[in-house]
């Protein structure tokens, strides 16, 4: 049986050999889309011509040390295809982003492209989103009164903290981790968190994916919309 590992690789090279020649290409952020640049790299090598932007600065050095060449959003307007990982993904294709704190540009990038491609081991499948603590990315300034107001919405939030030290994001900002148990109506639950004064993003991806690429013990497969 294969490991978590061994199915990240495999769906994050599924992911990579999707990508064609010309194509303007969005990076997500995560240990399975480490795979996916990976193999870009080595397409790139084979002499696929593609530009891509990263949405992180750790993805950004992964595809510099594999050799895919990049590029940003004053040279690109629209991208082709992002690909990008998931903390859980519901029936729907809603998801739950933001564990490795990279919500905002990776949504940022989401949006920018024709095609949103996810890519997750099994494990992150699930019937409705909320077991994972709902990423919100949030203003220094003020970030106590922020997290009071999503209480009021019936979310726990709790500050995230990494090596005992408060959690940066590449925007300079602070996460709250918000604990929602269930998360029936994300579309909605993401509209009355982004009208918080405070709140810069949240890491519901309502309405974004177009294909969910899963990995499991028998092999890859697709869900749609």
């Amino acid at each position: 049986m294969q490991n978590a590992d061994e199915l990240k690789k495999l769906v994050g090279e599924e992911a990579a050999n999707l990508v064609k020649d010309g194509m303007k290409v969005g990076l997500g952020s995560g240990s399975t889309v480490y795979w996916m640049v990976k193999r870009l790299g080595e397409r790139v090598q084979e002499g696929l011509d593609i530009t891509a932007i990263p949405t992180s600065n750790t993805t950004a050095k992964w595809a510099e040390e594999f050799g895919v060449p990049l590029t940003d959003f004053s040279k690109v307007q629209q991208l082709d295809i992002a690909i990008d990982g998931a903390d859980e993904v519901d029936e729907n294709l809603q998801l739950i982003k933001g564990g490795g704190g990279a919500l905002l540009r990776e949504k940022v990038v989401a949006a920018a492209a024709k095609e949103f491609i996810v890519i997750v081991d099994e494990s992150k499948l699930v019937t409705h989103l909320g077991a994972f603590p709902l990423a919100v990315e949030v203003t220094p300034f003020g970030w106590e009164r922020t997290s009071t107001t999503i209480e009021k919405l019936g979310g726990r939030p709790a500050l995230r903290h990494k090596d005992e030290e408060v959690f940066i994001t590449d925007n300079d900002n602070y996460i709250l981790d918000c604990s929602f148990d269930e998360i029936l109506e994300p579309e909605a639950l993401q509209k009355d968190l982004k009208m918080l004064v405070g709140v810069v993003e949240t890491g519901l991806f309502a309405g974004m994916a177009d294909k969910v690429i899963v990995g499991r013990a028998d092999g890859v497969f697709s869900i749609t919309k």
